[in-house]
């Protein structure tokens, strides 16, 4: 039965379902089938190698200056494991990491495992490599250092306006909005954030370490209704076809920090993601890896560096937040802020 057929079946027997269950059953569908990655949307290490190389180095340089304990690596929704991959090749060449790390990766899609281990091959006989399900299953002991890039903005979200709450119902042929009668000021969140989040770092409070969170978002008060859609990069409606394309919204870093606060962790920026880079120093690498490239080659490097730093572009909607553990040092990219 498809998707679309069992919604139908759900809302006939149970009423209309509200958004965040709709936007969970649509995108554990899509994520489910082929790989989007491309298709439908492009992710920041699919741009370019700097980004991978430059978290890589975040990585790298916080590890040391926690004193290169054994550490748990773990990549919240790793996609074809490009990020991976490239932080691995700035990593590996870190004396002692490979031997004191091990690899944890959150990912439910068959095919994106798939991909993901291709991709992470060359590197699968020099460290130990495990996939979960799902954060709550990371392994208990070691200090963990979390990414997760464009992670949150896939998480269901629930929406409210004018004493309405958003659910989906079925009428005339097709799926639809339908707003409902719900109590309460008007607002944008995501339970299933604010509940990872907390669950991470209760973890991180204990175990030590850190995480770094890479997404489009916003902080306190800027939401509105931010729900999308994208099928072959075009805009589409998020209440039609369900599972055919990628449903997200933008992340509430507000939400976020005061999940890592509440269990202790201190908070480094959000930053604008050009800002981030910039500090990681992705503009030296950029003119290390265009030195001696055609003009062509040197032009698509440009272009990259662009596209990932640019306020019109990714370099502002994008932000950057981590979190850390109490002693653990305050990572590089954030200047002195932490909270």
């Amino acid at each position: 039965m498809s998707l679309a057929a069992t919604l139908r079946e759900a809302i006939a027997a149970n009423g209309p379902l509200r958004l965040d269950a709709w936007m969970a059953a649509c995108n554990a569908a899509y994520y489910a089938g082929q790989d989007p990655l491309g298709r439908d949307f492009t992710t920041a290490p699919e741009i370019s190698q700097m980004f991978g190389e430059m978290i890589g180095g975040w990585i790298g340089d916080l590890w040391l200056r926690a004193g290169a304990p054994a550490i748990t690596l773990v990549e919240l929704g790793p996609g074809r494991g490009t990020l991976l991959a490239d932080a691995l090749r700035v990593l590996c060449g870190l004396p002692g990491f490979a031997q004191a790390a091990q690899l944890a990766l959150v990912e439910t899609s068959p095919a994106l495992r798939a991909a993901q281990t291709a991709r992470l091959a060359p590197w699968s006989t020099r460290l130990p490599m495990h996939w979960f399900d799902s954060a709550d299953q990371l392994p208990p002991g070691r200090p963990l250092i979390v990414i997760a890039n464009e992670f949150f903005d896939a998480l269901p979200i629930r929406q409210r306006r004018g004493g309405h709450e958003c659910h989906v119902g079925w009428a005339d042929g097709q799926f639809a909005p339908l707003w409902l009668p719900a109590p309460g000021p008007d607002a944008e969140w995501s339970e299933a954030a604010a509940a990872i989040t907390a669950q991470l770092s209760a973890q991180i409070a204990v175990q030590g370490g850190a995480a770094l969170i890479v997404d489009y978002g916003y902080e306190a008060g800027g939401g509105g209704d931010t729900l999308q859609a994208l099928r072959g990069g075009q805009p589409v409606s998020p209440f039609a076809a369900p599972g055919d394309h990628d449903l997200t919204a933008h992340v509430d870093f507000a939400v976020l920090a005061d999940a890592a606060f509440a269990h202790g962790l201190a908070r480094h920026g959000p930053a604008a993601q050009g800002a981030f880079l910039a500090a990681l120093g992705i503009g030296a690498r950029a003119a290390a890896l265009a030195a001696g490239k055609s003009g062509a080659q040197a032009a698509t490097i440009t272009a990259a560096l662009v596209r990932l730093t640019a306020p019109q572009q990714m370099g502002a909607i994008f932000r950057a937040m981590a979190v850390t553990a109490p002693g653990w040092p305050a990572p590089a990219g954030f200047g002195m802020a932490a909270a």
